[in-house]
């Protein structure tokens, strides 16, 4: 079997938490004292266009928070959501080793609004580590879809057996699966590293 020579990584919750999923809206719900079926409505209608870049986040938040008087601002609604981002530094600390060794082509494959992307990429380091971003906002397609895993082979020009894609949902692996890349369904730090050593991605 082919040894790993690009190694694919999903942002949330994989290296960082997630940005902007059912537990950050919630918790945004929940601070702002928002109608949470009346914003699932309407973010249900719009996610697909917001991670694939065909809105932006004021678009966005036009259509799922200030489509009425609010008694808070954009800006501070904002401020939240980004606030929510927080590093996993065990795993960042992971990645941020095998980029530095020189042996591994390093990408991320993720679903992820533009501007929510942009910032986590610019707060937590993360063009120290990668190479390529194949972000659902830049490209146009989003995970399970299996267009996005391909569009990354093509780009990188590696067989999908030399890829090894790190993904904490069930679903999203499964399309991976199915291209011939290696996979590894995320739950800790030392299991991450346990997984990429039985592929004999070298560590030290």
């Amino acid at each position: 079997m082919a040894e790993i020579s690009a190694i694919f990584w999903d942002v949330g919750g994989v290296l960082l938490s997630n940005g902007w999923d059912r537990d950050q809206r919630e918790k945004a719900l929940e601070r702002f004292h928002l109608d949470s079926e009346e914003f699932h409505d309407r973010h249900e209608m719009l996610v697909s266009s917001f991670e694939r870049g065909k809105i932006t986040l004021d678009e966005y938040l036009d259509r799922t928070i200030f489509y009425r008087v609010r008694p808070f601002t954009r800006a501070e609604f904002k401020e939240f959501m980004l606030g929510l981002s927080q590093p996993l530094p065990d795993v960042l600390d992971l990645a941020r080793a095998l980029a530095g060794s020189g042996k591994y082509l390093m990408g991320t494959i993720n679903n992820e609004s533009r501007e929510l992307n942009l910032y986590r990429i610019e707060k937590f380091g993360l063009r120290e580590i990668f190479e390529i971003f194949v972000s659902s906002c830049f490209v146009g397609y989003r995970k399970p879809e299996k267009d996005i895993y391909r569009l990354a082979l093509d780009i990188t020009q590696k067989l999908p057996e030399q890829c090894c894609f790190i993904d904490d949902r069930d679903l999203n692996l499964e399309s991976a699966q199915k291209l011939g890349m290696r996979t590894i369904q995320m739950q800790s730090g030392e299991q991450l590293r346990q997984e990429l050593g039985k592929l004999g991605v070298q560590q030290a």
